[in-house]
């Protein structure tokens, strides 16, 4: 099933390519974090005279690991304070991430800050490890509080894990990690009470607490602050909610001054509809049509129990929107010809970019039947008005499929390897097309794809 306009220029409708400007953000921003940990280990160095013995070499390693784990809490924050600048360049899927993996060198650092310093307090005062552990715990500065954070952490952390990520649902899942605030705020104190490097260090209480608090302004203001304030200013409300596939409706919706929100094609907003069973999360969902200043549609395929819920919305129902966010747009694009490869409901971030990108652009849109080709008349209208190319392919029936493959694409797009690839679908989905893609020669900078997986 494969529809295709005869031409792929449109430079006379006025849209024509304009090279983007690359952003340095994801680039600089490795260095900044590298460079906070490098001015962690001078703190420690500057403040060590010498390291005799075990006992002292495994102090040493403790005190090293638990100010390394102080800041990794405060870079993990802040990759996940929603901060335009880096949101909008590095991509939120790039900074989840680097979240993961920062959580994950969190907590063994955290562990490992915990037993080296037990240890090596044991042999400097010649104790066992339990009777070190109580006297720790139960007899210094703010200990207790931060033995609460840190096995805050360590549940946070095993229940992160993938195979127990499986079973939470998205809004568990989430909730869950707030926990992590309250963990930092347990732990902060006794870094600065029983840190050998902060106690009688005003300069380095300074740097600390400057650090924490300007990282935990920047949660307040974008996490909360700026969702309350457009919440209010933006009054959205539900307008209509119309099918468009089997489990698959739009959401559209009505507001004020939704130019201001800056959302741009391939974007997605955090959604809590103010109704019984959906006011208390919010569920990333990308716009499917282009912003305008009075209206925004979301289209939604029922996969879990919040998304099966959106087909029941009634008219009027209020909500809250956070966002735009995401970095899946228009300014990744380095090359004049753009494939855009959409699998299912995937469809819904590549529709707006089909209609908004500039340069040739084809579209592939990968469905199980042609029943579920959701948008298929706005994408047909599209591809008519552009003059571009769309190729609709399904599983079924057979006659109508194309391998995700190096060769089945290139059959498709003879030319791939010079094209910018936007690929959205289902994980598996998304995994087979880069693959494909890689075998095709298309370079990895030339395919963006942005995940909501948690």
């Amino acid at each position: 099933m494969t529809t295709t306009f005869t031409s792929t220029t449109y430079e006379s409708r006025g849209m024509r390519h304009r090279r983007p400007r690359r952003s340095f953000v994801p680039f600089l921003a490795p260095l900044v974090i590298g460079a906070g940990g490098a001015g962690v280990l001078a703190l420690w160095w500057s403040d060590t005279t010498a390291v005799v013995g075990p006992a002292g070499w495994l102090t040493g390693a403790g005190r090293i690991t638990g100010l390394l784990a102080g800041y990794a809490c405060a870079v993990l924050l802040a990759l996940m304070a929603r901060v335009p600048l880096l949101d909008h360049t590095i991509g939120t899927d790039r900074l989840a991430r680097w979240h993961a993996l920062g959580g994950r060198c969190t907590i063994s650092l955290a562990l490992a800050h915990t037993l080296l310093i037990i240890w090596g307090y044991s042999l400097t005062s010649h104790t066992s490890v339990v009777g070190q552990t109580s006297r720790l715990v139960l007899h210094y500065p703010d200990l207790l509080k931060g033995t609460a954070g840190f096995l805050l952490f360590l549940v946070t952390g095993v229940l992160s894990a993938r195979a127990a990520r499986r079973r939470l649902s998205y809004e568990t899942w989430h909730y869950l990690h707030f926990a992590t605030y309250l963990a930092v705020f347990l732990t902060f104190g006794h870094q600065l009470s029983n840190g050998a490097d902060f106690v009688g260090n005003r300069v380095a209480q300074i740097a600390w607490y400057t650090l924490f608090l300007g990282v935990a302004a920047l949660v307040a203001w974008y996490r909360f602050a700026v969702p309350l304030r457009r919440g209010l200013r933006h009054r959205l409300r539900v307008s209509a909610v119309h099918p468009e596939a089997p489990g698959v409706v739009s959401v559209h919706l009505t507001g004020e001054h939704l130019d201001e929100l800056g959302g741009e094609p391939g974007q997605f907003l955090r959604w809590r509809f103010m109704t019984r069973g959906l006011w208390w999360t919010a569920n990333p969902y990308s716009l499917s049509a282009p912003a305008h200043p009075r209206r925004l549609r979301i289209t939604v395929k029922t996969a879990g129990g919040h998304s099966a819920a959106l087909a029941g919305l009634a008219p009027g129902t209020r909500v809250w929107a956070e966002g735009p966010y995401g970095g899946f747009t228009a300014n990744r694009r380095t090359s004049p010809k753009v494939l855009l490869l959409a699998g299912g409901v995937g469809i819904t971030p590549l529709r707006t970019l089909f209609e908004t990108l500039p340069g040739q652009v084809t579209l592939v849109y990968r469905a199980r039947r042609a029943d579920d080709l959701a948008l298929r008349g706005e994408i047909d209208a599209i591809a008519a008005h552009r003059r571009a190319t769309v190729h609709y392919v399904v599983d079924e029936p057979a006659g109508y499929s194309s391998p995700l493959t190096a060769r089945g694409l290139t059959a498709l797009v003879p030319d791939l390897a010079a094209h910018d690839v936007y690929l959205c679908g289902p994980p598996g989905m998304t995994q087979a097309a880069i693959q494909a893609l890689r075998d095709a020669g298309v370079p990895a900078r030339s395919i963006h794809h942005e995940s909501f997986a948690f």
